[in-house]
């Protein structure tokens, strides 16, 4: 039995107050009050760890537009031609005179490439072998 399942069966069965196991436990009186409510509600479902992840992206770019980044930078590095997040948000300007808020950002187009896989990522500190210097002990040494 974890720990969630623990503590409401104390609480439940056994009759502990909520504040003495929350002290014993060292979990906080809401969450276990979360956790008793999930349990009358859903049994022993109702302690199973819930999912973090957010119901919706309000801010990720909309599936035609990244389709439509993949497809321009693809068309440009087979012309042979820069296919920078500079140029091909300069081309969807283009593209998209009259309606300019449908042009997403420099830094979104450049993270979508790299969250496709096109875009190799670039180390940006030294390693840390390269902070050991080369001398030598003695004159004459090398």
């Amino acid at each position: 039995m974890d720990l969630a399942g623990y503590v409401v069966n104390t609480v439940l069965v056994e009759g502990k107050s909520v504040k003495e196991v929350c002290e014993a436990h060292g979990i906080s009186r809401s969450w276990l009050y979360e956790l008793i409510a999930r349990y009358r509600e859903l049994d022993e479902e109702g302690l199973r760890p819930l999912s973090m992840r957010p119901h919706s992206s309000p801010r990720r770019v909309p599936a035609g537009i990244d389709e439509e980044i993949v497809a321009l930078r693809k068309e440009l590095t087979k012309l042979g031609l820069d296919a920078g997040a500079h140029t091909i948000h300069y081309h969807l300007l283009r593209r998209h005179r009259r309606h300019k808020r449908a042009v997403a950002s420099v830094a979104t187009i450049w993270r979508v490439p790299t969250r496709r896989g096109f875009v190799t990522p670039q180390p940006h500190k030294r390693p840390k072998s390269s902070w050991r210097r080369f001398q030598a002990e003695l004159p004459n040494e090398c």
